[in-house]
């Protein structure tokens, strides 16, 4: 099997479990060492040594809250020394306090914002800096669909998803020069530890929500093929 990422390392947070947790085995599977954070200890532990046998990679992992400036800048420092050059960067680490708008406390407001954003530019900024050295490096941030569409009940989490986003697109163009690329995925739901925790409402408005974005994908595909000509008919069934 082809593994295009051999000799390279990622750093994945939130990688104890779900998302974080499937991105750390196809970056292995695809040759990358891995270094791995989370806040859930066990976890965390259960998954670095599962991932290593299923994987054969070097994986090192350590608890850490990714707004700890002082203990992300050391982590990475630990990188280096276990694993080599520090390449790739996934901020997945993120957390949901959902409330209607006028029934949320600040704190739950403060918190979605502090982890799911100040968490990824303290990441962030721990991680670029041997990238620069090196005039390598890509950073994934891991967003969601509400950050584009926003939901009810969920002010907090997509202004923080939203924020991402702006984020990413601000890095990308900052560090561009320093062949340091950044991009943002923004998945739709997706069953995991954490969406289990959403309320019917919730889920339901995330389901309805990607049906509607199939449903204006399919129709913008049937405008886009009726503006073109016979002789681009290939083009349009490609696209």
């Amino acid at each position: 099997m082809s593994q295009p990422l051999a000799g390279r390392t990622a750093w994945i947070t939130g990688a104890a479990r779900g998302i974080g947790k499937a991105i750390a085995y196809k970056l292995a599977e695809n040759g990358a060492d891995l270094a791995l954070t989370d806040v859930l200890a066990d976890d965390l532990a259960a998954t670095a040594t599962e991932l290593a046998q299923m994987t054969g990679r070097k994986v090192i992992q350590q608890t850490l809250n990714v707004t700890d400036q002082a203990g992300a800048a050391a982590f990475v420092q630990r990188i280096r020394k276990k694993l080599g050059a520090l390449t790739v960067l996934v901020n997945n680490a993120g957390i949901t306090k959902d409330g209607l708008l006028m029934r949320m406390s600040q704190i739950d407001w403060e918190r979605v914002l502090h982890v799911n954003l100040t968490g990824a530019f303290v990441c962030t900024q721990a991680a670029t800096k041997p990238m620069m050295k090196a005039r390598y490096g890509k950073i994934i941030n891991i967003a969601s669909v509400v950050g584009v569409m926003g939901n009810a009940g969920q002010a907090n989490y997509s202004a923080s998803k939203a924020g991402m986003i702006g984020f990413t697109k601000s890095v990308a163009k900052e560090l561009a020069g320093r062949g340091i690329r950044a991009n943002a995925i923004a998945p739709g739901f997706i069953e995991t530890e954490m969406t289990h925790q959403l309320s019917p409402d919730v889920r339901e408005a995330y389901i309805k929500a990607k049906q509607n974005r199939r449903l204006s994908q399919r129709r913008l595909g049937h405008v886009r093929h009726g503006k073109q000509s016979k002789k681009d008919h290939r083009g349009s069934l490609a696209s």
